[in-house]
């Protein structure tokens, strides 16, 4: 998740010192989720197949050369190659670990484990856009690539240590159904069609917007880049604070109610940020934006490690890479539209759409429960 938020503050300097339009720039976010989501149809048969601990662990290692030949990157296309080259690794880490909880974990303790989890991908989250913005405005933008290819290496070398206790773990006495019956099952599932719409739909808005908060805060507000990327980076803080509170809100709420009120509050808090005169008020904006981005996302990588039971890599890799296909369609098309319309009525009409979205989500979850219910 540092990895893929490292870019968002510093769009406007590589839009400065490449001396480009910010919607060209920000293919190194758009183009690095779309090799992310289109390889996600690779690496889930690969970790069913081979293991999904060492594949997450050679993947590592992967992001920790792209980072490298990010930072050496001479001009803006090196740049995008290299990102390209290290989605390629990169997509097979976040999916492959979420499968191989739900390989070793129950369900009704997974969306928990799940939580906890989290806890590292909000840490990435944060982490990617404080430091983004801290480099580029310190040291320089390339550093922030460097301190990512140190991160790897410290990871590889950790993960390395603990192969041979945890990747026996998740073994399973099944063999795997091929990928392409799995597509087809899929295909034919009214819910499991349901899910990958709903993941789609929130890669676009939720991390479109992500990508564009601390340019759209820099530029209306006239504040550093640092601050900007600082204050966005409040947005994983949020998320650890959902993370630290997830046992008590999974049993007050339940699916349906994280999903509604999640979708509610992320929404609330970005039409905040999008027309409020005042910057501080950003801050807890971004913080509560984060909490209910975590308890509708929390929700949704639980379903989907239920989507394909038997090739759970698979069916997890499936949902991530529609959910990253829409992150890339949602920064190309945000980033034009904010080069031709105010940037707040661009957020602004997307965070609406985040709070239908989770309203629709709760209504869908509903009525399949009942649906069970009914058969049961």
């Amino acid at each position: 998740m540092a990895l893929q938020r490292i870019c968002d503050p510093m769009l406007p300097e590589l839009s400065r010192v490449f001396d480009v339009p910010i919607s060209e720039a920000s293919q190194v976010i758009s183009l690095f989720a779309l090799t992310y989501g289109l390889m996600q149809l690779f690496y889930g048969p690969v970790g069913d197949r081979f293991g999904k601990y060492r594949v997450v662990m050679l993947a590592c290692m992967g992001c920790g050369v792209g980072s490298v030949l990010s930072a050496l990157s001479a001009n803006l296309e090196i740049l995008v190659t290299a990102r390209i080259a290290t989605a390629l690794a990169a997509a097979a880490i976040i999916p492959l670990t979420l499968a191989w909880v739900g390989d070793v974990v129950h369900y009704e303790q997974r969306q928990e484990t799940l939580a906890r989890v989290g806890i590292g991908t909000t840490l990435g989250m944060t982490g990617g856009q404080l430091f983004g913005g801290l480099l580029t405005d310190t040291f320089g933008w390339r550093w922030a690539f460097a301190l990512m290819a140190f991160a790897f290496a410290v990871v590889s070398f950790l993960l390395l240590k603990q192969l041979k206790h945890l990747e026996p773990v998740a073994q399973h006495g099944h063999e795997p159904a091929g990928f392409f019956k799995q597509l087809q099952q899929v295909a034919h599932n009214a819910w499991a069609r349901t899910l990958l719409s709903v993941a789609l739909v929130e890669g676009a808005m939720i991390f479109g917007l992500l990508a564009v908060t601390a340019s759209h805060l820099h530029h209306m507000h006239h504040i550093s880049l640092t601050l900007a990327g600082g204050t966005t980076a409040l947005y994983g803080l949020g998320g650890m604070a959902y993370m630290a509170v997830a046992k008590f809100a999974i049993r007050r709420f339940g699916e349906v109610g994280l999903a509604r009120w999640g979708g509610a509050y992320f929404g609330l808090a970005f039409l905040v940020i999008a027309f409020c005169p005042w910057w501080q008020l950003a801050l807890p904006a971004c913080f509560v934006a984060g909490f209910g981005f975590a308890m509708f996302h929390n929700t949704m990588q639980a379903k989907a490690t239920q989507m394909v039971p038997t090739a759970r890599a698979t069916g997890v890799t499936l949902f991530a890479g529609f959910l990253f296909l829409g992150q890339a369609i949602g920064v190309l098309v945000l980033a034009a539209l904010i080069g031709v319309f105010d940037s707040s009525h661009v957020l602004g009409a997307v965070a609406v759409g985040v709070m239908g979205l989770g309203a629709f989500f709760a209504y869908a979850i509903a009525k399949r429960n009942a649906t069970q219910a009914d058969h049961a």
